[in-house]
């Protein structure tokens, strides 16, 4: 934990948010590679072109645009609520929810009555992934209130960067298992992890498109063995991946920089 600290200042240290559009593309980032997890067809490329300059890729799904759309703007209400502070309500994620399915989420009828997707609003049946049942529609609004209650409880005691971000894990974990909304869940539960992570002022983390299947994974064995810390370790890792990637790409373009500048100047270097 002592060394997750660490990176933390040393991200902090290089004072990357000074760098031109470096929020804007760390957000595209992150909504690229939730909505790879959750099946989109964009490539990195595509997600900044079509947020930055409205263009949408060829030959692709118009509703994977869209997902990513909705995701940018998901994200950027989540970041300005957490700078916000306050109290976080059950309907703060509802919303956040909406957001994320503004464009794609329908009208879903079942034998209680009918859902709008498109509005967060929580689901009235109940729901699988795989071989597993997530709890009882019946269950979805207290245990739902409950979560954000406590959460709201432990925002006000937690300290260190580790217990912020294993705050921020948890929530991530709990929401998602869950499963209060019909769809939108995984991308809302990440952006409830940045909001606790934002609230704080740190780096947000990234679940990486390609590490997909581990991800799976240590939701499923979390819940298997009823125990979090596989879970933990996994997102702990991910965060480790992300800032050591940012430290070296930010490394790499201060060496370049000052190689630039001193060959300008005429030095030369015999190694």
């Amino acid at each position: 934990m002592k060394e997750i600290s660490e990176l933390v200042q040393k991200y902090r240290d290089l004072d990357l948010h000074q760098v031109k559009d470096y929020d804007l593309f760390n957000n595209i980032s992150i909504v690229h590679h939730s909505s790879i997890i959750e099946g989109s067809t964009l490539t990195q490329t595509d997600s900044e072109l079509l947020i930055t300059e409205g263009i949408t890729p060829k030959g692709k799904p118009l509703e994977h645009s869209l997902m990513v759309k909705d995701h940018y703007e998901a994200l950027l209400f989540t970041l300005a609520l957490a700078g916000k502070g306050g109290e976080l309500k059950v309907t703060d994620v509802q919303e956040i929810n909406a957001k994320v399915n503004k464009s794609t989420g329908s009208i879903i009828n079942t034998a209680l009555g009918s859902v709008d997707v498109s509005k967060g609003e929580f689901r009235k049946s109940n729901v699988k992934a795989g071989d597993h049942y997530f709890v009882n529609y019946d269950k979805v609004v207290p245990l739902t209130n409950t979560l954000i209650k406590e959460l709201s409880e432990q925002m006000s005691n937690v300290q260190s960067i580790p217990e912020i971000l294993q705050l921020s894990f948890d929530a991530h974990f709990q929401l998602v298992s869950i499963h209060p909304i019909i769809d939108g869940n995984g991308r809302t539960s990440r952006l409830l992890m940045n909001y606790i992570q934002e609230r704080f002022k740190l780096p947000l983390a990234i679940v990486f498109s390609e590490d997909k299947a581990d991800y799976i994974n240590a939701l499923k064995d979390s819940r298997k063995l009823e125990d979090i810390q596989p879970f933990y370790e996994f997102m702990f890792e991910q965060y480790r991946k992300y800032l050591d990637n940012e430290i070296s790409k930010a490394q790499e373009i201060k060496k370049k920089e000052y190689l630039s500048k001193n060959r300008n100047r005429g030095i030369s270097f015999i190694f």
